[in-house]
């Protein structure tokens, strides 16, 4: 199963050796031997010649080449140009697809439509899915238009019951409280979960509790409508949408939650019996209100007043209930966050933790404040090329080999209010990699971090010219074959503990690939 994970000559990580692997300082350190780094030599060599592969690598400022990578994003293709010592991704046109002239129709037009389409599919239908779940989605289509239809007809036929809406301007007015109320309510709730689909699984805990919320904000609106009756229809459709928000994440997450703690694979019980406890619970709250109510209703203003005094107390407590519940979800699923959590105590300890220990650890992280407090903070995704990318890690990209599943830059980006620039390691995956290609990029990483943490370049003001193109290959080859020697162990540590390998759930920005284009050897 893991043969395909075993050190191979010809796949090179960004590898640029030297003649020597001696290194000016012990920039890397493991607990025990590892393989001599001559076998990951590659046929790059850094003198040829007379002259030294840095040298021959790094162009003029007039000149620019074309690397052999390829990023399509949101319907659009884009690829790096090394121009001098700057790096640029620029947007290109596909001319393999361009055939739109020999048809003698509107290139602009048919792009559109292209474009379009493109933003409909990624709208409504996840990446990764079945064969079969296009054609669920079309018998689902058809099946939820016609049943809301149903729904407003037969609301209708209960206002008129009841003598409502018998004049045309109660009508209209009905009308258009629906539109404004929850037509804008559902198509919010839609914008929002297509906007954040895969942060329902990468920030389950920190989404569910915003949305609670705004859930608890939308019930202080709604208490605001005696104050202000004139703006009652706006202030119910407010509170309506922030509802519909909080309804779509409790909806979408629910599934994952109940997964959580159903250890026997008893999914459809787990769910079954949280709706019978929403149900129960629910019922209490309603008794609450209704005996508090009660108990003042001889006093008419202390009633009115009741809403405003309880909302807050109430609210608090909703709030720490949900907080305290979210602590008690041990997720198997493994997301970068929390990969990245395994990885280190496997680093320190060579002890893979349990979901429940890494849910301790993770906490539901509001801000995103702990990944932000790191020195040396690890990306998956695409290279910036706004961010100061050092000159190494460009000449890695243009040695960038067919069989390299991934590769790893350094970058210096500014992140928080004052722009500071830190450093922080960036990982890009190409297109078709797996869950094994991710837990060992992310481990050599973590190896990479390490290093550079406990050595000369743990300052946070630290400058790329410090490391030596020597270092920066020595610390890629350790590191690479580190990740690799731990990876059969480690790996069957996760499943006896309990962990979800098949797939790293990653967020919409850390599924960006890249494309390995053979035809890259051209210098403009």
């Amino acid at each position: 199963m893991h043969s395909s994970l075993k050190s191979n000559p010809s796949s090179r990580l960004f590898l640029i050796p030297s003649k020597s692997t001696s290194t000016p300082y012990p920039i890397f350190t493991f607990p025990r031997k590892f393989s001599s780094y001559k076998s990951l030599r590659t046929s790059i060599d850094i003198q040829q010649e007379g002259v030294s592969k840095e040298e021959e690598l790094i162009l003029p400022s007039n000149v620019t080449r074309r690397l052999p990578i390829v990023i399509k994003s949101s319907g659009r293709v884009s690829r790096y140009f090394l121009k001098g010592d700057s790096l640029e991704l620029v947007c290109v046109v596909d001319e393999d697809h361009d055939d739109t002239t020999s048809f003698g129709l509107d290139v602009g037009f048919l792009k559109l439509i292209r474009l379009s389409s493109s933003a409909a599919k990624d709208f409504f239908i996840p990446k990764q899915v079945s064969d079969s779940y296009i054609s669920y989605v079309k018998w689902k289509f058809l099946h939820r238009v016609f049943s809301s239809a149903l729904q407003v007809l037969a609301t209708q036929a209960m206002f008129r019951a009841i003598g409502i809406g018998q004049s045309r301007s109660l009508a209209s007015s009905a009308a258009f409280n629906w539109i404004l109320k929850d037509g804008l309510g559902r198509l919010s709730r839609c914008i929002y979960t297509a906007s954040l689909a895969s942060a329902f699984d990468t920030n389950l805990k920190r989404v569910r509790f915003s949305t609670s919320v705004l859930f608890s904000l939308s019930i202080g609106v709604e208490l605001m409508t005696p104050v202000f009756p004139h703006y009652f229809l706006l202030l119910a459709s407010i509170a309506n949408i922030a509802k519909q928000i909080s309804l779509s994440c409790y909806l979408a997450t629910g599934s994952a939650v109940h997964r959580s703690f159903a250890v026997a694979d008893n999914l459809g019980e787990v769910s079954a019996k949280a709706q019978i406890q929403t149900v129960c619970f629910d019922n209490l709250g309603l008794l609450l209100a209704v005996l508090l109510n009660m108990l003042f209703q001889n006093n008419q203003r202390l009633q009115a007043s009741l809403p405003f005094v309880l909302y807050p107390i109430f609210s608090a407590i909703d709030l720490l209930g949900i907080y305290q519940g979210l602590k008690h979800i041990n997720l198997q699923t493994l997301t970068k966050n929390r990969l990245e959590i395994i990885l280190e105590r496997w680093i320190q300890s060579r002890q893979v933790p349990s979901p429940a220990e890494v849910s301790k650890e993770e906490g539901v992280d509001l801000l995103g404040s702990r990944a932000s407090k790191r020195v040396w903070q690890i990306r998956i995704g695409w290279l910036d090329p706004k961010a100061q990318i050092p000159k190494l890690s460009m000449m890695a990209m243009q040695s960038l080999c067919n069989d390299d599943g991934y590769f790893i830059t350094l970058e210096l980006s500014s992140h928080g209010f004052r722009r500071t620039p830190r450093p922080g390691i960036v990982i890009c995956l190409r297109e078709g990699a797996n869950s094994l290609d991710v837990i060992t990029s992310l481990l050599q990483s973590c190896y990479i971090r390490k290093a550079f943490v406990t050595n000369r370049l743990k300052r946070k003001d630290a400058s790329f010219s410090d490391l030596s193109l020597q270092d920066w290959s020595f610390l890629a080859g350790e590191s690479k074959v580190a990740a690799r020697d731990d990876f059969t162990e480690m790996y069957k540590q996760m499943q006896e503990q309990g962990w979800i390998v098949k797939n790293v759930l990653l967020s919409a920005e850390e599924q960006v690939r890249y494309i390995f284009d053979q035809h890259q050897s051209l210098t403009l």
